[in-house]
Parts: C-alpha cells; structure tokens; sequence
C-alpha cells in the first residue's frame, strides 16, 4: 500500500511536463559553448544574465591554463577524499591563498560549496545546540542545520529585533551560532551584519557568513561581507564556493586554525565525498590571483550593476531591496514569469526564473546576474528586449512610467 502511495506521488508530478507542453519550460538547457558573457544553445548565440561568474572568469587564459597544467601533473582525478588519498599540495596552497586573502587563521575547502555549508554548519554545534538562521538563507545551510541534530529557530528576512527575540529564548549556556548569506541568493540584498555582530556579542553566539555571492563583489579586493563592513575579526567562520567569482567549482571555509581543524575532521560531507580533481583547485586558485591583481575587474562589476540598476528603475521595474549585481525583476505570477523567461531567451537573452517554492507565489521573479566583462552594448540590448517582452506581456510596473 506504501509503496502504491509512493508510485502514485511520482505518477502525479506533471508540472514539468505541464511547462514543456505549455513551451515554456526553461530548466536543463544544454549549453554548447560558454564564452561567459554569450553562450550557444541550441546552436543559437544568447546573452548570458543567468550565469554566478561575476568576475568573468570561466574562459581567462590563466584559469585555463592552471586547470590544463595541473591534470598534466596530477591527473584528472585524485580518486578519493581529501581525509586519505584526495590531498594533493594545490589544495594545500589554496587553502593558504585563502585564509591570507580573507583574514582568518586557517582555510579548509570541500568538493562543493552545497557540501561546505552541509559538512561546516552540521559539524559544530551538536544535540544540545541552538542555530540561528534567517528564513531565506540558502538550501545548503538549511540542510546542514538539520544534519547538525541541533534545534534550529529561524527568524524573519533581515529582521535583527526578531532574531533578537529568539536569541532571548536560549539559556546563555548552550551553544549558539548564527548562520547567514552574506549576500541573498535570489533577492540579491545584504545581512545586517554590523547588527548580527552585535547581538552575537551580547547574547554568546557564534557567526557564520555565507560568501558563496559575496566574494569577488563586497569588500577590498573583493574580500567579502566581513570585510565590506570592517568585521572580519568579529566573524567565526567565513565560507563560500569557486562556482561563482573564483570561475571553478568547490568550496571552502576559513576561521581560526583550531575551529578550522575541528571541521577538518568531523565534517562529514568532506570526510565520504571524492576530492575536487587537482585541475579545480587550480583554476580556482588561479582566479584568485587574478581578482588580488586585477581591481578593476570589481570596479567594471559595480558599474555595469549601477548602470543596470539606474536604467531599469527608470523604466519602473520593481528591484526589491538588490544591493548587489543579483538583479531580481518581480513579475509576481509563476507562469507569467515563465513566459517572461521564454521570451527573453527567443530574443536571445538568458535569465533565470524564480517561483514558488523557492519563494512565494506572489513574489516570483526574473533573476540577473551582472558579469564584469559585460559589454555596455550587451547590457543596453538586454534592457532592450526586457522592455520590449515586458510591453507584450502587460507586466506591471510603476504606476509613474507610461
């Protein structure tokens, strides 16, 4: 009978069929060739706004060059975890790289940015522990909550009395840590840090920020939220991934050596998954020096995000609260933000859709993403086509614009 329930669950999940019969659906679109800013889909040359490479990273020859050198030393895979056969001395000088860089003590990276926030965040503070997490914070920090057997209190988006009140809650001598995006995957805003800090102080508890879209954007040297509000001593832990600015994949987490050991050997997502091959961790090192050498790069990002903003609030788009270059454009009805996405990729820009569950019906978006290699002429042909799809779909804008 269990079984025929399950059976049935599975038999009944007809939206994505429902979205490909309606043309409509925009998930899983082979990409043929990726040269950052423009990619080829369906041999068709598009605009890519949906792409984390905030840098522009993915193609410098001095990324492709690190990877390819590296596969020629090491392979192409170290075949195991990085807790026996899986570390290779790249990995150790990243983890360097990246502890100078961020101010911290120690740096610890893992296959994954997910697998970071999973093996980090459930490793610490155990059955008698209390985490703090704001409601929108990234699935990957929600997961390692629940893996941490610790009793989780969420507190609205941004809202520092409300995590005040559930800080109130927990008696001074159990564990306490708070687990923020530095910057919010979708809505594109900032943490209170400052804030953050302060109650952290004053009510014992640990800080651990979410760089996964904050490094190579906020701060000196693109160094992240800490640094971008002058807290990085006032922080516990740092983490964050190579599949955005740093143009690789993977993750890491940086704080004191002592706390960075503990992780080291108790997280398990890092302990039971293969390593990232050598090639990765090159590539993402490689990035590095090239963001540490290169700040114009985070000027040209800041911009064309400015540029892009400014342009689109005077044509009455609602951006939310973004201070970041993650651009939301709320079009607040799922299947007209399907269409929205349909129609930008037939005019050959790529965006990417946000619906519910991933936020509330009503809240439904249009995502962008800025890159620092955008061209002025590719941003004012995006704004093009978001105008000319907006006008055939009746999307609501400000009531001031015509």
């Amino acid at each position: 009978m269990v079984q025929e329930q399950l059976l049935e669950k599975i038999k009944s999940f007809t939206a994505p069929d429902d979205l490909k019969n309606a043309g409509v659906y925009p998930y899983f679109r082979p990409i043929e060739e990726n040269h950052d800013t423009e990619v080829q889909i369906g041999g068709k040359k598009v605009l890519m706004f949906g792409s984390n490479s905030y840098m522009g990273l993915t193609n410098h020859p001095e990324v492709l060059k690190a990877a390819k050198d590296a596969i020629e030393r090491f392979g192409s895979s170290c075949s195991g975890s990085r807790f026996l056969n899986g570390t290779s001395s790249v990995h150790i000088e990243l983890e360097k790289e990246l502890a100078t860089y961020l101010g911290k003590e120690s740096a610890l990276t893992f296959t994954t940015g997910f697998q970071t926030n999973l093996g980090a965040v459930s490793a610490l503070t155990g059955r008698n522990g209390v985490i703090f997490l704001d409601e929108l914070d990234h699935a990957s920090i929600i997961e390692g909550a629940r893996l941490s057997f610790s009793k989780v209190l969420k507190y609205a988006h941004n809202d520092m009395r409300d995590l005040e009140q559930k800080l109130k809650t927990v008696a001074e001598d159990r564990i306490k840590m708070i687990v923020v995006d530095g910057i919010f995957s979708m809505e594109g805003d900032i943490c209170n840090l400052p804030e953050i800090v302060r109650l952290a102080k004053q009510y014992k508890s640990l800080v651990m920020v979410d760089d996964a879209h904050s490094l190579g954007v906020l701060g000196e040297e693109g160094k992240g939220t800490a640094d971008h509000f002058g807290l990085t001593n006032e922080v516990d832990l740092i983490v964050g991934t190579f599949s955005k600015s740093l143009a690789s994949l993977g993750g890491y987490v940086a704080g004191n050596k002592n706390i960075i050991n503990f992780i080291k050997h108790n997280a398990r997502p890092m302990i039971f998954s293969a390593s990232t091959p050598p090639s990765v961790a090159a590539a993402a090192l490689a990035a590095l020096k090239i963001i540490k050498r290169e700040p114009e790069r985070l000027k040209a990002l800041w911009d064309n995000t400015n540029y892009m903003v400014n342009a689109l609030n005077e044509l009455g788009f609602d951006m939310g609260h973004s201070k970041s270059p993650i651009i939301p454009i709320y079009i607040r009805d799922n299947f007209l933000t399907f269409q929205f996405t349909q129609r930008l990729f037939e005019e050959g820009v790529f965006v990417n859709p946000v619906v519910s569950p991933a936020v509330k019906s009503d809240s439904s978006l249009i995502r962008m993403s800025i890159m620092a290699t955008h061209t002025k002429e590719q941003l004012n042909m995006a704004l093009e086509k978001i105008v000319l799809v907006a006008n055939e779909l009746n999307v609501q804008r400000h009531a001031s614009v015509a």
